[in-house]
């Protein structure tokens, strides 16, 4: 069963439509990927998911039917819009949140120190939140968003203001929740991070549907008949079906010509005794991908 199952929902405010007719699943043990420019509508449907905003039309299913106020405790939800309070102490901060989430305040206690020593806060945990740098205030943000083992987690720029070692640590960390079977939606527009983490993802563009799928399914739609290689020995200067050589990343692109195939290219270098590691269809990365499938909405929109 779906931990979230959306059927053609809407949303409009005014002249604007917000989200339109849109349509998907989010599963038990994956990352979800919610993408989409600014403005697309990603946050109008994680708040109708959330149940606060209401949808004009279709119908959503959280947890195997409506959201319900018990069904909210067990949602982590990460916002961008950062939601600390300031002028108290980070431990008693995260403490009076997590009863907000129905935990004891009793069995609290060692669960936060356990959070806060894995987030390299402990440390600081009396000091007020205000006097925390972004990059902790963001930390502070993800353990109230955990520390009650949700079996939802919804997540918006969980990335901002973390170290390349924070960034490393969240991502660990978010995979290891996700092999524990819960479902999680991340927002974000850091398209390396979604490459590594998300297993399907949905790209909308002024509130509708655009892409849907796994990562590799999207990526085959666009990509082309050209070959990464990696040679042990020089490449011939000529290569009979291909039209240029570039070097990307310590590799060299074959770009072939039309009605080459990477088969034949294959053959020829194989014939000519060439030492290959590795030879593989290019395929764009997902920041390509989104810039060229929004532009072309814009453009459509424009025109």
């Amino acid at each position: 069963m779906s931990t979230i199952s959306i059927q053609n929902i809407s949303k409009r405010f005014g002249a604007t439509l917000a989200v339109d007719n849109l349509s998907f699943d989010v599963h038990p043990g994956e990352i979800f990927g919610l993408l989409g420019p600014n403005g697309a509508g990603k946050t109008t449907c994680i708040r109708m998911i959330l149940d606060i905003f209401e949808p004009d039309a279709g119908e959503i299913a959280v947890l195997g039917g409506p959201m319900t106020d018990d069904k909210k405790n067990r949602i982590g939800y990460l916002p961008e819009e950062r939601g600390l309070y300031q002028d108290i102490p980070l431990d008693r901060c995260l403490t009076f949140l997590s009863t907000l989430k129905g935990m004891p305040e009793k069995s609290i206690a060692p669960i936060l120190a356990d959070y806060l020593k894995l987030f390299d806060l402990y440390e600081v945990r009396s000091k007020k939140v205000k006097e925390l740098s972004k990059g902790m205030q963001q930390k502070a943000q993800l353990i109230a968003t955990l520390i009650h083992d949700p079996e939802l987690l919804i997540i918006d720029e969980p990335f901002a203001s973390l170290d390349p070692i924070n960034t490393r640590m969240v991502m660990d960390l978010l995979e290891d929740k996700r092999d524990e079977g819960k479902a999680i939606i991340m927002s974000t527009h850091q398209m390396n991070q979604v490459e590594e983490l998300c297993d399907r993802i949905l790209l909308i563009d002024h509130g509708h549907q655009v892409l849907y799928g796994t990562l590799q399914e999207i990526q085959s739609q666009f990509a082309s008949q050209d070959i990464l290689v990696t040679a042990l020995t020089p490449l011939p200067e000529f290569i009979n079906g291909v039209a240029a050589v570039r070097h990307v990343n310590g590799r060299t692109l074959l770009v072939l010509s039309e009605g080459a195939t990477p088969n034949q290219v294959l053959k020829q270098l194989i014939n000519q005794g060439i030492e290959i590691s590795a030879f593989e269809i290019a395929v764009p990365p997902l920041n390509e991908i989104f810039i060229k499938v929004v532009g072309k909405q814009t453009e459509g929109q424009d025109g």
